[in-house]
């Protein structure tokens, strides 16, 4: 499929526009809170966990620590597990596919120990537990 010179013009004028809003100059693994923090042209950092992310989450320390910028600073790569993230998506808030982020919040909150969830906890399971599911409800 050839690009026409118009088509090829128009994409060039709609990365600098997307470019305009930021685009990425450095972004490196900061290893003690695990997160990856992005600098943008216009002096901005953005950090966010790992686990946010699409493709990062599970990702051993060494693989996340090498990160390429695509050219045009649209684009984060991590070459060692394959994943990818757009700039303008993340400065939307978008690691990943739209139900992404809200899961693995969801996940790490179910997880999280408190006082009153450990009481809630063995109360239930003092009368026995977990109601069934009824069938058709």
């Amino acid at each position: 499929m050839a690009v026409t010179e118009t088509e090829f013009a128009e994409a060039e004028k709609r990365m600098a526009e997307l470019r305009a809003a930021g685009h990425a100059v450095a972004a490196r693994f900061d290893r003690r809170r695990s997160r990856i923090v992005v600098e943008l042209n216009t002096g901005v950092e953005i950090a966010f966990p790992t686990v946010l992310a699409e493709g990062l989450a599970g990702a051993m320390p060494d693989e996340l620590a090498e990160i390429e910028i695509s050219p045009s600073g649209l684009g984060l790569h991590w070459p060692k597990i394959d994943a990818d993230i757009y700039v303008p998506g993340l400065l939307q808030g978008a690691f990943g596919s739209k139900n992404r982020p809200a899961a693995a919040l969801g996940a790490a909150g179910g997880r999280s120990q408190s006082s009153a969830k450990a009481a809630a906890s063995r109360a239930n399971g003092s009368k026995g537990g977990r109601p069934r599911k009824v069938a058709g409800g």
